[in-house]
């Protein structure tokens, strides 16, 4: 096992290409970082002018279960002829090692990040992620993790009192609108929804659009939790905005899969969750260099002026009655 899991010390350019080069493949390209802060992941092209995509996953991160069942849970979306990115079954597996280090291989797809500009192209959205909850809810993860105010907000506000980053000078205004908040959202019924396996992180970002074709990529968050979290994250703009925007989603999502209307009041609340737990994610992970060099407004002063300011916004969002449907 590497010593520094942070830094992926031990992975360096020789490491990488014979580690593919075990499943009997050979780059004949170099290898392109591509965005991504958890894991390192690089695109290439083989012998055979094929172009792949290997992920190594952060050691410690995940069990070898949880990530077979993100695998396994794309290939059911795969076999069902959803559009998600599924990794190379190689030697009959997916999941593979070299030197410490768990990776995989995806075939790489074209694409460029969904946009929606228009009502359409949401509910054409909410058609895809009901597609792919109506898959989700035929089988359960066993050992990914589940939504809960202990995972997002507990353990986040945790890593947050020891935080270096906050400046002294906020730290008190910081924590009188964290700490409300936090007790706030502890009231958030989650225990009275059904859960299914979910994307966990679906945003416009890891959906690709080519030509007409939506992909669904990076299931590294998968988990389970109720289906309002794999839709709200496409809300934005004012409340009068977000109605119509969440009015075309459920359109399309219902052709699909049935939408329980009650976890709409979910909404503010998981945006809550979201808010702590990304704070909490980014000062966890300071010290690997890729996340200094990619939010390096994450140590500045203004970045937590704003965040106490977004703090107190959704402490008052708890307050509004929760979205509704207009039809």
């Amino acid at each position: 096992m590497p010593q520094n899991d942070f830094a992926f010390q031990g992975l360096g350019p020789d490491t990488l290409i014979k580690a593919i080069e075990t499943l009997g493949i050979y780059p004949d390209s170099g290898l392109l970082a591509l965005n991504s802060y958890e894991n390192r992941v690089y695109q290439f092209s083989d012998d055979n002018r094929r172009r792949y995509v290997v992920k190594f996953y952060r050691p410690g991160r995940w069990s070898i279960e949880q990530i077979v069942e993100e695998h396994q849970f794309t290939l059911d979306l795969q076999a069902e002829e959803i559009p998600a990115v599924a990794p190379l079954q190689i030697n009959g597996r997916t999941l593979h090692e070299f030197e410490g280090y768990h990776f995989c291989l995806f075939p790489s797809v074209g694409g460029r990040a969904f946009e929606p500009d228009d009502l359409d192209q949401l509910e054409r959205l909410g058609r895809q992620i009901g597609r792919l909850h109506a898959v989700a809810q035929t089988a359960s993860f066993n050992y990914r993790e589940t939504i809960s105010y202990n995972g997002f907000v507990t353990d986040s506000v945790v890593e947050l009192r020891r935080s270096e980053l906050i400046p002294d000078g906020l730290k008190t205004a910081f924590f009188a609108i964290l700490e409300p908040l936090a007790e706030r959202l502890a009231g958030t019924p989650l225990a009275n929804f059904p859960v299914q396996r979910l994307h966990g992180d679906c945003h416009i970002g890891n959906i690709l659009q080519w030509d007409d074709k939506l992909t669904f990529v990076d299931f590294d968050d998968c988990r389970m939790g109720p289906a309002v979290q794999d839709l709200w994250m496409m809300l934005n703009g004012s409340r009068a905005e977000q109605t119509v925007q969440l009015d075309a989603l459920i359109e399309g999502y219902e052709e699909f899969c049935s939408f329980d209307k009650a976890q709409l009041l979910l909404i503010e609340p998981l945006r809550g969750f979201r808010i702590i737990q990304y704070m909490a994610w980014l000062s966890k992970r300071w010290q690997d260099s890729a996340f200094q060099r990619a939010f390096p407004w994450f140590a500045e002063e203004r970045y937590w002026e704003n965040q106490v300011l977004a703090l107190k916004e959704q402490l008052a969002a708890l307050d509004e009655e929760p979205l509704k449907l207009g039809f």
